[in-house]
C-alpha cells in the first residue's frame, strides 16, 4: 500500500468552500487526511509542485465512451463490435488522461459495451473512468434513437420498443447483463424531424413500465426528457436522472424542484452549444440549427437551469460528447459553459462536476477531498477557482490519481527516510 504527501498545494476540496493551502495526504485508495501542515510517514512519497492545485477527479454525468465522434446516428450501427470495443476503449482512456475519474454513462452504443468496457477498467486490464453502465437508449418507433427504414434494418445506440411490456422485456434484459443503468427516450431532439424536442413520444405506460424493472432491481432509470411533459412524467414516475429538461414549463419546474432530494439535472450545454456554432464543416450552418429551433431551446435551457439552481436543485456539467463536432475529451468545456452561460462560479461549477457527481453514482466516498473519501484527485498547474478553461488543457494536468494510483504521476517526487 502506497503512501502519498501531495506538499503545500492549494486545496479545492469540491464542496464549493474557499480553496486553501495545505497538504493532503494519501494511503492506499483512500484520503488519509487534510491539513495545513501534515507530517509526512516514513517512506512515503512526497509531491511538491509549486504553484499547483488539488482537487477531486472531475466526474462526467452524461458520458458516452461507447460512442465514435460519428457525424450521425447511423454510423455507429455500422462499426462491427470487436472493433467498437477497441475504439471505446481509446475513448476511456483519453477520458482519464482529461482528468474524468468517473464517468455516468448515458447510454451505450451497443447493449453490452459499456458493461465489458467497465468490467475491462474495474478489473486493471484498461485504464479509464470508474464508470457506471448503461443500456442503450430504450425508444419507440419512430423516437430518437430508430434509424430504421421501412425497405433497411439498421442499428444504433438504441433499443426500439413499442408498448409497456416490450419496454418492460428490454429493460430486464438489460438488467440481466448487468447494467447499472436503464436509460429512456420518452421525448424527441430538434434534428429529428418526426419526432421534436417539444415532443413527448413514449406514453406513461412505457415510462411506467422501465420504472417498475428499475426500482424492483434497485438501478436507477436515466430519461432523455427535453419536452416539459417527458419531464413531469419522469418525475412522476422517480426518475432520478433527467438529462436536458431544456424546455421544463412551470409545472414541470416545480415538479423538479419538490422532487430536489432525489433527482439530478444534466443540461448537456455541450452538444447544444456545439451543433448551434460549430457544426459547419460537417453541413450543419448557424443559420440551419436555428431553424430547426437549437437557439430557441438553448435560450429555454438557460433560463430554465437558472431557475433550477435557484431552487435547490442539483444541476450537473456533462455535455452529451461523442459526437463529431462535440468530441469526446472535450467534456471540461462543460464547466466553462456553466460559468459563462448560467453564472455559476468556477467553485460551483468545479461542485457539480465532483461532489454532485459523487452523489449521482450514488457513492458518499467519492467526489470531495477530505478523509475516507477516495483518492480520485487531479493536480492542476495553476488554479480552476479563478479560471476552469485551465481543466480544458491536459497538459496542465500534471498529476491524475485514480484510487491511490497514479495514472498519470507527477513530474517530480522524494521519498520520506528517517
Amino acid at each position: 500500500m502506497e503512501t502519498v504527501l501531495f506538499r503545500q498545494v492549494k486545496v479545492i476540496d469540491g464542496s464549493g468552500a474557499a480553496p486553501f493551502t495545505g497538504d493532503v495526504l494519501v494511503c492506499g485508495s483512500r484520503i488519509a487526511d487534510v491539513g495545513e501542515r501534515l507530517e509526512a510517514p516514513e517512506g512515503a512519497r512526497v509531491v511538491d509542485v509549486p504553484g499547483s492545485t488539488i482537487m477531486p477527479g472531475l466526474i462526467e454525468s452524461h458520458s458516452h465512451i461507447t460512442f465514435l465522434d460519428t457525424a450521425d446516428l447511423e454510423s455507429l450501427g455500422y462499426v462491427p463490435v470487436e472493433e467498437h470495443l477497441l475504439r471505446s476503449l481509446k475513448n476511456a482512456r483519453r477520458m482519464l488522461d482529461q482528468g474524468f475519474t468517473g464517468c455516468v454513462s448515458a447510454a451505450a452504443a451497443k447493449p453490452r459495451l459499456d458493461i465489458v468496457l467497465r468490467r475491462a477498467i474495474d478489473s486493471g486490464d484498461h485504464p479509464g473512468p470508474r464508470t457506471l453502465a448503461a443500456t442503450p437508449e430504450l425508444t419507440v418507433s419512430g423516437g430518437l434513437g430508430d434509424v430504421n427504414l421501412w425497405h433497411m434494418q439498421r442499428s444504433t445506440f438504441a433499443i426500439v420498443c413499442d408498448g409497456p411490456d416490450a419496454f418492460r422485456k428490454a429493460a430486464r434484459e438489460m438488467v440481466r447483463e448487468g447494467v447499472d443503468t436503464l436509460k429512456i427516450n420518452p421525448s424527441g431532439d430538434e434534428f429529428v424531424p418526426h419526432a421534436r424536442a417539444a415532443q413527448t413520444v413514449m406514453t406513461e405506460a412505457e415510462i411506467a413500465a422501465v420504472c417498475e424493472v428499475g426500482h424492483a432491481h434497485g438501478k436507477p432509470v436515466a430519461a432523455h426528457a427535453r419536452s416539459a411533459q417527458a419531464v413531469k412524467l419522469c418525475v412522476k414516475h422517480g426518475v432520478e436522472r433527467i438529462y436536458h429538461a431544456t424546455l421544463c414549463d412551470e409545472e414541470a419546474l416545480a415538479a423538479l424542484t419538490d422532487a430536489r432530494e432525489h433527482v439530478f439535472v444534466s443540461p448537456t450545454l455541450g452538444i447544444t452549444v456545439a451543433t448551434l456554432y460549430e457544426a459547419g464543416p460537417w453541413g450543419l450552418s448557424t443559420a440551419q440549427a436555428e431553424s430547426m429551433g437549437m437557439k430557441a431551446e438553448l435560450d429555454a435551457g438557460i433560463a430554465n437551469m437558472k431557475r433550477l439552481k435557484a431552487s435547490g436543485v442539483r444541476v450537473l456539467p456533462g455535455g452529451d460528447y461523442g459526437f463529431a463536432w462535440n468530441p469526446i475529451g472535450r467534456n471540461a468545456r462543460d464547466l466553462e459553459h456553466f460559468v459563462k452561460l448560467l453564472d455559476f462560479t468556477p467553485l460551483e461549477a468545479i461542485r457539480a462536476a465532483t461532489e454532485f457527481g459523487g452523489q449521482l453514482m450514488g457513492r458518499g466516498d467519492l467526489g470531495l477531498v477530505k478523509p475516507g473519501y477516495l483518492a480520485d484527485l487531479i493536480l492542476v498547474a495553476g488554479d480552476p477557482s479563478q479560471d476552469v478553461s485551465v481543466l480544458q488543457h491536459a497538459e496542465r494536468l500534471t498529476a491524475i490519481m485514480k484510487d491511490g494510483k497514479f495514472h498519470k504521476p507527477p513530474p517530480s517526487t522524494h521519498s520520506v527516510n528517517r
